[in-house]
């Protein structure tokens, strides 16, 4: 992107590019989701097609939205709500079950009146986050929040981890990891699932005291014998300090164009791909 046209999708400059070529091979997933002139504009002016990385990305990726196998289990993690709203939203009607980690599982746990301490909570969400909850109890869909925690008084990997359990987190500590209780009980929906997808950490893996929820969730998803879809830099990292790689069956290669196909978008990059 050292040419400004290039994210304008400049018709012209497109021209220049294809200028270059007599077939255009789309491989780069991870991009499909930008309207560029070396993604969506190149692509109508040549003869297009998608490249294999990018063909195995679209199976695996619409297996998830389009007769997934069941019990259909969706393992989010990460930091904010306000990142995986849409995925969330797009996936109730679909999933059999969503387990919730990571700090984003604090404004859940909020919203649904449980003690939280000082963790990070977005309480311009807290709306959002009830809405979810109660979309998931009319469509009967299991949402499984953290009952037990590993907590410290600041983010820090020097600071002293402690347990919180089922009665919540106490003033001045914050929330940085899910407890062994909540490591069990997501393991057991992890057991029976058919199909998991997971995107994003149970805690602050980078620091080693809130790391271990997040590694025994990767070590029982690539035991779990079901098929398994894993996306999200985070999640990624895990896996392969962890050495499970090889045992997931697609490690998506597109952190925000995988979850926009998830969130049922239709991507730039892809459609111009489309009938050609």
């Amino acid at each position: 992107r050292f040419y400004a046209e290039e994210e304008k999708d400049d018709p012209v400059f497109a021209a220049r590019l294809a200028a270059f070529a007599d077939i255009y091979v789309n491989d780069a997933f991870g991009t499909a989701h930008r309207a560029h002139a070396s993604t969506e504009g190149i692509a109508r002016l040549l003869p297009a097609v998608a490249g294999f990385l990018m063909e195995k990305e679209i199976l695996f990726l619409g297996r998830l939205l389009e007769n997934p196998g069941r019990p259909y289990l969706a393992v989010l993690g990460g930091a904010k709500v306000s990142d995986k709203l849409k995925v969330i939203k797009n996936l109730l009607g679909r999933v059999d079950a969503i387990a919730i980690g990571g700090a984003m599982a604090y404004t859940f746990l909020k919203a649904g009146g449980a003690r939280v301490g000082m963790s990070l909570v977005e309480d311009e969400m807290l709306g959002s986050a009830s809405e979810i909850m109660e979309a998931a109890a009319s469509k009967k869909v299991i949402f499984l929040l953290p009952s037990d925690h590993v907590v410290a008084s600041a983010v820090s990997e020097d600071a002293a981890p402690q347990a919180a359990d089922e009665k919540g987190i106490p003033e001045g500590l914050i929330g940085l990891d899910i407890g062994p209780e909540t490591v069990k009980k997501y393991g057991e929906v992890i057991k029976t699932a058919k199909t998991i997808f997971w995107n994003g950490p149970m805690g602050v893996f980078e620091m080693k005291p809130f790391s271990k929820g997040t590694y025994e969730v990767a070590a029982m998803i690539a035991a779990s014998g079901a098929t398994t879809v894993v996306g999200g830099g985070d999640s990624i990292s895990a896996l392969k300090k962890s050495g499970y790689e090889d045992k997931i069956s697609h490690i998506s290669t597109g952190g925000g164009a995988s979850l926009e196909f998830l969130e049922g978008l239709e991507l730039p990059g892809i459609k111009a791909l489309n009938n050609r």
